[in-house]
């Protein structure tokens, strides 16, 4: 059941962020789930409940249920690389600074580099006409020039649905398979703080994200600051099943 229950919330949590079901729409049925997908009562009764808990959806007995309605706030659900790639489904991507080749000593140690010279760009993430988001990525300068030939990252000023994780995936050998993030608060810094209309220095959230492909070579790090008051970072633990007692 794990996988298919995580997979259909995986599918009406895409379909809720694309306002699939706004103005009242109300998702299908556990019944009419069950039968068109093939699944259990307790496999779809799962996926909603997961939903419930995310807050993307409320039920209303004898009614069924609904999608939450959006506030000011944006809400994202990470767990996988696939729900990362899912920004590019509710949120525009806009280039600020095109990819070009620059001397980074930390970027390049972060990545595993034996060399100091990184590939970097920076983009901005919208969501309903508000900035939430600024990144700056680096890449190996072999990937960079993969991805030099994409307008999302060439062409300043470009707005797209996009993710570089997507991006990536378009163009390597080996998909990406795995992240590892750092999540803290620091000070806006003084460079990027246009891109939020606040002052510098502003209390931000950071999240830096280290992606890995299936070699395990990492292939982009991306600096990231949230204006906290606009983006909600949510992740579900699972507990590790505890064996019974030896008999």
């Amino acid at each position: 059941m794990t996988v298919a229950y995580r997979s259909l919330a995986q599918e009406l949590r895409s379909a809720i962020l694309a306002n699939r079901f706004a103005d009242g729409v109300r998702l299908p049925t556990e019944e009419q789930l069950s039968r068109e997908r093939g699944l259990s009562r307790q496999t779809v009764r799962r996926a909603y409940q997961d939903l419930v808990g995310e807050g993307l959806v409320y039920r209303v007995p004898g009614r069924g249920t609904f999608a939450s309605a959006h506030d000011s706030r944006y809400l994202r659900q990470s767990g996988s690389i696939e729900e990362l790639m899912g920004f590019a489904i509710d949120t525009e991507f806009e280039l600020l600074l095109p990819l070009h080749d620059v001397v980074d000593a930390a970027a390049a140690s972060r990545l595993g580099l034996g060399a100091d010279h990184v590939t970097t760009a920076t983009f901005r993430r919208i969501h309903n006409g508000r900035t939430f988001c600024s990144t700056r990525v680096f890449l190996p300068v072999d990937v960079g020039r993969l991805m030099s030939g994409l307008p999302e990252l060439t062409e300043q000023g470009v707005i797209r649905r996009a993710t570089i994780v997507g991006l990536l995936d378009r163009v390597a050998e080996q998909p990406i398979t795995e992240a590892e993030q750092v999540i803290t608060v620091a000070p806006l810094p003084g460079e990027i703080a246009g891109h939020f209309a606040v002052p510098a220095r502003t209390p931000m959230l950071r999240i830096d994200r280290t992606y890995y492909d299936a070699t395990g070579r990492a292939v982009e790090l991306a600096v990231n600051h949230y204006l906290p008051e606009h983006y909600s970072y949510r992740v579900r633990l699972y507990r590790t099943p505890v064996a019974g007692p030896s008999r």
